[in-house]
């Protein structure tokens, strides 16, 4: 009996935390709302509305609760994670409010399983840590997800980065043997589908907006905004620059892969030449305490022999 006592004061302290802590939460961002409106900030555009091929909306009733009834009811707010999670690949347009159900879940689930699991073990948590636990278990719920989404974005820019030179050399490959651009983009995705999914699939996605009947400088600012990789956006300038003036697209690319590649075994040769500094560390700090200790080892021992028995020795005392 006492111990069902204890799990349901538990539970009922830590939803009255939860719930005042989801009040200051919502109070705080619709406060933040309105210094908004003030300001004058007009609201940015969502990546995924401005797509030509996809719907933007959730038609799910119970997840358009959830989105009216969350912090995804501020355009602001919904547009800044919905370009967050298609950087790291989510570009559904339910993900931004399967996130916030994931979050919320963790943040509730998480004290829940620990206050059930320690109950049932026969050890329940007394004392200041039934309440310290729980909240943070909470705390990490809700910033989990954060933490892998922004881990995946990082290594989708990273992968990215690293496959599109080689779809580059492809695609002037492609447009001086005499396909179109757009033509080229089809090959390229078709052809490194396999060793390079991610950019394939991006090559894909432009070259079906392009077919659509999206502007071609559009389409390719749509695709910089998705990947967000420095030497794509400049492949994209490079394009939109080259279109306008009427320059040889053939000659552009040809001259952007070469710095490209130049670019690359500079950084491969700026990595090799790290390598030394880096193996300082290890090295000074296992090394060095055993040469330290060889070195001096030998003469403490003699030092300890030698002035040990000299110590020990009593000196006679001499009386008048």
């Amino acid at each position: 009996m006492i111990a069902a006592f204890d799990i349901f004061v538990q539970i009922l302290t830590f939803g009255v935390v939860f719930a005042g802590v989801l009040l200051l939460q919502r109070s705080l961002l619709a406060f933040l709302a309105v210094r908004r409106r003030l300001g004058g900030a007009a609201p940015e555009t969502s990546m995924a509305a401005a797509s030509v091929m996809k719907r933007g909306d959730v038609t799910n009733r119970a997840l358009q609760w959830v989105q009216s009834a969350t912090s995804l009811s501020d355009a602001k707010e919904s547009s800044k994670l919905r370009r967050d999670l298609a950087l790291a690949g989510f570009d559904h347009p339910a993900a931004p409010v399967w996130y916030v159900i994931t979050r919320f879940s963790l943040a509730i689930g998480l004290p829940i399983l620990l206050i059930l699991a320690t109950s049932l073990s026969g050890k329940p948590i007394g004392g200041l840590g039934a309440i310290v636990f729980p909240l943070v278990l909470c705390g990490v719920g809700l910033l989990a997800p954060r933490k892998f989404v922004d881990q995946r974005a990082d290594a989708r820019r990273t992968q990215m980065a690293q496959e599109f030179p080689d779809a580059l050399d492809l695609m002037v490959v492609c447009v001086e043997a005499g396909l179109g651009l757009e033509s080229a983009f089809v090959r390229v995705g078709q052809e490194v589908g396999e060793s390079h999914p991610r950019i394939a699939e991006e090559f894909g996605r432009l070259a079906d907006e392009l077919s659509a009947g999206r502007g071609r400088a559009d389409a390719l600012r749509a695709m910089a905004e998705r990947v967000d990789v420095p030497s794509v956006k400049s492949f994209v300038a490079l394009l939109i620059q080259t279109d306008a003036l009427g320059v040889s697209i053939a000659q552009s690319l040809r001259t952007y892969s070469t710095e490209m590649r130049e670019h690359r075994f500079l950084k491969a040769e700026e990595k090799a030449m790290r390598i030394p500094v880096l193996m300082t560390v290890p090295l000074v700090a296992c090394l060095m305490p055993v040469i330290i200790v060889a070195l001096l080892l030998p003469p403490a021992i003699d030092v300890v022999r030698t002035l040990t028995p000299a110590l020990s020795r009593q000196t006679p005392v001499v009386h008048p």
